[in-house]
């Protein structure tokens, strides 16, 4: 069995969708240290696979002590609690958010920009230590046409008439739906921090003109001012196997999927 956190949330509803012998972690929102290793240990699970987080940044930088609760010392519960378990954590893109360096960011090039970076980066770091077979997962902005919230594919989808994206800004989305599709291999991974996520060479304002021809819409697309580039180089995952198609191949699949071309 695999142990789930944040069964309710955005990526862990569709983990307990897909993932053979997945079970829900109760939430973990006000659960000490205590609670968490009895919740472990109870689970039965052979391996953890950790979603719950805040993610909001504004969120994180209004309230930073409940960011590091969240984001670092409940991460670190469950390592210390996971015994030979395997420990599988999300963190995220943010970790480059501040780099001055142009992307595709390998996994050495960590510059995190804000209070939520700077608690994934200290949380992957500090589980690292208490287990070196944890895989931590730098996810990108995910996307999926079942999300609670907007998401880049949904923003695109309700648009009309005219958009601006930056021709000097390169990100990577992903497709909620390949996330699921590669946590076999996920767990298969050696202890470290991997890229996870789709690659991408086109621009935001490239990638959401042919997004927008690939739907049909009469959408203008101008150019924005650049933003800070938050696209990686994934090829560590993928030298496991851990391979995701490229951002536009991967907004057609799920576009397909859902019956929209």
């Amino acid at each position: 069995m695999i142990l789930i956190t944040g069964a309710a949330g955005f990526v862990g509803r569709r983990l307990m969708e897909t993932v053979p012998g997945a079970v829900a972690a109760p939430s973990l929102r006000n659960a000490s240290q205590e609670d968490i290793r009895r919740i472990v240990e109870e689970s039965g699970a052979e391996a953890i696979i950790h979603t719950a987080a805040i993610s909001d940044i504004g969120a994180c930088q209004a309230d930073p002590e409940a960011s590091y609760r969240a984001n670092v010392q409940l991460p670190l519960w469950l390592a210390k609690a996971a015994g030979n378990r395997k420990l599988i954590c999300f963190s995220s893109d943010q970790v480059y958010s501040g780099s001055r360096e142009a992307g595709p960011y390998s996994e050495e090039m960590t510059a995190p920009g804000n209070v939520y970076a700077c608690h994934k980066l200290e949380m992957e770091q500090r589980v690292l230590e208490i287990l070196p077979e944890a895989v931590m997962l730098r996810a990108e902005w995910m996307y999926d046409l079942r999300a609670p919230k907007p998401n880049y594919l949904l923003n695109v989808l309700r648009a009309e008439g005219t958009v601006a994206f930056s021709s000097r800004q390169y990100r990577g989305v992903t497709y909620l739906g390949e996330v699921a599709e590669n946590m076999d291999r996920v767990l298969a991974l050696p202890g470290g921090a991997y890229n996870f996520g789709s690659e991408t060479t086109l621009s935001m304002q490239e990638l959401t003109k042919r997004l927008a021809a690939l739907l049909g819409k009469p959408l203008a697309v101008e150019d924005a001012p650049p933003r800070h580039d938050l696209w990686m180089d994934c090829g560590k995952a993928a030298r496991y196997g851990v391979v995701f198609s490229d951002v536009l191949t991967g907004l057609t699949k799920c576009l397909q999927e859902y019956g929209l071309l």
